[in-house]
């Protein structure tokens, strides 16, 4: 009899427990899993609570946390992971690009006139007309005249008399501007280029109609005077319709985080009104980019970490040290080796770059500086070594870290720094890289990203968007092949990643080089259920098959926010 009663008990205990297990608001099944944690790497099913997970492992387990209202999403089979999360990306440009002339699909100068010449066409007279995208060294075709391959302004300034045009470089670096456009920012041939800028000209001393890095400020000085008389609400209405358009896209492409690298004062206070109005749809993390003197006091306001459950963060900062290698732009060691007696532009002062770093460390805010040319990154790696001596875990971060002399690879672990990479710029670059840089320089240490994480550094990917398109199936493509999608060209492949450190440059890390890492980037309970579903198992599928994969769905915490036409027609 005591023998029984003991059964029982027990069984009474077991029911008791299963009681106790919470009951998921959805479950997602029949799944192969890539979790991106090592105790528990592959699963079959996760189940969701309050938009965290609370189980991960097999079907059959996950039956315990099913109640009578837990919707069940077969995942027939198809690949899950944690969801992209875009590691440096510009959020509001991507709205500017998507709304106006875009420009990256693009073979040449004719292109680009023809599709100037359509919005022209739709434009009331003294209408700014904005485009972006271009750039020179992917053009099928040099134009006639031009200058380091540059066009000069004639075709574009004979459709558009009437409008000034600003179209900028894919880079952001530089910009094309027609004659209505120099005219209303005053351009003659006396106006002298600024220091840490150019503007280009042609053998008469006529600018033809280039402005690289700060000789940008011109244009876009006089385009902000014509955006002034548009009105705060009609521009706050643009913006936020951009907003809503990035959002959607990001969705589209399985991104359910975004590292937004240089936002202004209103903007951050506009990401977290959204946010806490919950009218955000993926979460944001964004870097403060101003002067030191407009940011100083103003910190502590912006600084947040968490904003509208979960959706904004606000607690880094971004400066820049050099443009980019497209438009000559990046601070390098030696001469261009297209450019003799060029070395690049230096776009701030370092005395301003450690007055911002000064105002980081204060304030507890990571430090993000935008860095391509080896001279701007060794620069970077001087000032970051200068100002987080004395802590442990600072996790500054370097932008791009796109060429690097091959003596400062190793400092990067040895002073915690992230390596804040883009897997789609190599191959997109790779045509004009060694142009620029010469062999040696273009092998060594042009993307080293298996030498960075053979040094021990943590390397994170994302797309630079609007410069690159934000999908991460073709950047993680670039990332493992380091091969071009057009033509197989093939940009010395001994520097690509694993199939598994590129899946996690895409997730944990980049949640690491937020402080985000025990929210996001994986899957295990107590995490966000913030997941990508994929057509294709990115550990195993083939190379080839990586292009072909197709998002399938996108949920952000435990809500199905994105959801593929070929997923509900397989039902």
């Amino acid at each position: 009899m005591k023998y029984i009663l003991s059964i029982c008990g027990l069984c009474l205990l077991l029911v008791s427990c299963k009681k106790e297990l919470p009951v998921a608001d959805s479950i997602f099944h029949n799944a192969t899993i890539y979790t991106v944690e090592d105790s528990l790497p592959f699963a079959e099913a996760l189940a969701v609570q309050g938009g965290k997970v609370i189980f991960v492992g097999t079907n059959e387990e996950a039956q315990n946390y099913s109640g009578t209202k837990t919707s069940w999403i077969d995942c027939k089979a198809n690949f899950l992971m944690p969801g992209f999360i875009e590691g440096h990306g510009h959020f509001a440009g991507m709205g500017e690009l998507l709304l106006n002339v875009n420009l990256m699909r693009t073979n040449s100068w004719e292109d680009i006139i023809s599709e100037v010449k359509k919005k022209v066409d739709q434009s009331k007279p003294g209408e700014w007309i904005e485009g972006r995208g271009w750039h020179q060294e992917k053009w099928n075709a040099t134009p006639k005249q031009n200058v380091h391959g540059y066009p000069y302004h004639d075709d574009l300034s004979k459709i558009s008399p009437n409008n000034p045009v600003i179209l900028k470089h894919a880079s952001g670096h530089s910009l094309l501007a027609n004659e209505a456009a120099m005219a209303d920012a005053g351009i003659s041939r006396e106006t002298k280029s600024p220091k840490g800028g150019e503007i280009i000209r042609g053998e008469d001393g006529q600018a033809i109609g280039v402005f690289e890095e700060r000789a940008m400020g011109f244009i876009n000085r006089a385009h902000k005077r014509y955006e002034a008389k548009l009105g705060d609400d009609r521009l706050q209405d643009k913006w936020l319709q951009g907003i809503h358009l990035a959002q959607e896209e990001c969705l589209r492409k399985g991104i359910t985080s975004f590292q937004d690298a240089g936002s202004s004062i209103k903007e951050i206070q506009d990401y977290a009104t959204l946010a806490n109005d919950q009218n955000l749809n993926i979460r944001l993390w964004a870097m403060l980019r101003t002067s030191s003197g407009k940011m100083e006091g103003k910190i502590e306001d912006l600084r947040q970490i968490g904003t509208g459950n979960n959706y904004f963060t606000c607690r880094a900062i971004k400066s820049e040290l050099d443009g980019a290698l497209g438009s000559f732009g990046a601070w390098l060691l030696e001469d261009y080796a297209d450019k003799p007696g060029f070395v690049g532009q230096n776009t701030t002062e370092i005395e301003e770059l450690k007055e911002i770093a000064q105002l980081a460390k204060n304030n507890q805010m990571q430090l993000c500086i935008h860095a391509i040319g080896d001279k701007a990154n060794r620069k970077s790696l001087d000032v970051i070594e200068e100002f987080t001596s004395d802590t442990k875990d600072a996790r500054w971060r370097i932008e791009h870290a796109q060429h690097l002399s091959t003596s400062d690879i190793k400092r990067f672990k040895e002073l915690n720094c992230i390596a804040s990479m883009q897997g789609i710029h190599c191959t997109s670059d790779a045509p004009f890289v060694e142009k620029r840089l010469g062999k040696q320089r273009a092998k060594e240490g042009a993307y080293p990203w298996r030498s960075l994480i053979d040094a021990g550094a943590v390397v994170t990917n994302g797309t630079d968007a609007p410069v690159e398109d934000v999908n991460p199936i073709q950047c993680f493509y670039a990332t493992v092949t380091r091969k071009r999608i057009d033509s197989g060209f093939e940009f010395f492949p001994e520097q690509a990643m694993t199939r598994e450190e590129a899946i996690k440059s895409y997730t944990i890390n980049n949640a690491y080089a937020a402080f985000e890492e025990d929210v996001k980037g994986s899957i295990r309970q107590g995490k966000f259920a913030d997941l990508v579903l994929l057509s294709k198992n990115l550990m195993t599928c083939s190379d080839e098959e990586i292009l072909e994969t197709q998002v399938l769905l996108t949920v952000v915490g435990g809500e199905i926010k994105y959801q593929n036409d070929r997923f509900l027609s397989d039902d």
